[in-house]
């Protein structure tokens, strides 16, 4: 009987992953070719003036050699990029302190709670009483969305950490600390970065309600304007911007996920 090794049985593992998303990348390309031609089709029949993907690249092209388009996404993205960053980095560490101790968890989750069933969009009328109309209710708002989206995603990975293993290091002389940095960090990480992710999509949705604190620039505000005006194409060229840098930002995030979680198992 031959033995099977431990590099035969992982060798063919790379090349299935490389044809597995080269797969999935196809598929995309094909998923995006047909909305398009959906798209080309409606705005063809003529459904309530929808804009065609040709007339949205004129209008996007207009916008980018005037310097509008590079104006409003720097601005927007140094509105999503602090507000995201800054709400992620005081999540994690209230997340590990409601998972890690009971007496943290029973003084704060109410509040987490509390604040989770308000959307942050209800919060703009308090933010401009309170914060003025500058750039920090709009960040404000932004780093609220991103906290509360993130925090119960690191809390729930402390809380969800295999008790066996957390046993066996105990068993094996390891501190608390040791513990927590050795096995409960790790084991919550993809937790976290799945939080992350999904508060990253609800920093970019309140952007454009956030721009409406007396914004002069960004994305949203552009939209807003073009809507007063009925101009349907920019509106178009907003929403895509949108959706391209959150789905460029998403993509990032999922490479440090592949990076920091490379020993679990994937589909």
């Amino acid at each position: 009987m031959s033995v099977v090794t431990v590099a035969d049985k992982t060798a063919p593992a790379q090349p299935a992953t490389r044809r597995r998303t080269g797969r999935i990348l196809t598929l995309n390309i094909v998923a995006v070719a047909i909305g398009l031609m959906g798209w080309s089709a409606l705005a063809a029949i003529g459904v309530q003036g929808l804009p065609g993907p040709i007339l949205v690249a004129q209008r996007a092209g207009e916008l980018i050699a005037d310097g509008t388009l590079a104006e409003d996404v720097l601005a927007s993205l140094r509105r999503v990029l602090i507000g995201f960053t800054l709400g992620t980095a005081l999540a994690v560490p209230v997340g590990f302190l409601m998972g890690w101790y009971t007496v943290a968890r029973g003084l704060l989750e109410p509040y987490v709670q509390f604040f989770r069933t308000i959307p942050p969009l209800a919060i703009i009328p308090l933010a401009i009483v309170l914060l003025g109309i500058g750039e920090v209710p709009k960040i404000f708002v932004i780093f609220l969305a991103a906290f509360l989206s993130s925090v119960v995603a690191a809390f729930q990975g402390v809380v969800g950490v295999d008790r066996t293993l957390i046993n066996a290091a105990r068993v094996l002389g390891a501190s608390d600390r040791t513990i927590f940095v050795k096995v409960v960090i790790p084991a919550s990480t993809p937790f976290i970065l799945v939080g992350m992710r999904v508060g990253l999509g609800s920093a970019w949705g309140t952007l454009v309600a956030a721009e409406l604190i007396a914004a002069q620039e960004g994305l949203g505000f552009r939209m807003q304007q073009a809507q007063l005006y009925y101009d349907l194409p920019t509106i178009f060229v907003g929403l895509i911007t949108i959706g391209v840098l959150g789905l460029a930002m998403d993509r990032l995030l999922l490479l440090a996920d592949r990076h920091l979680t490379s020993w679990q198992e994937r589909r």
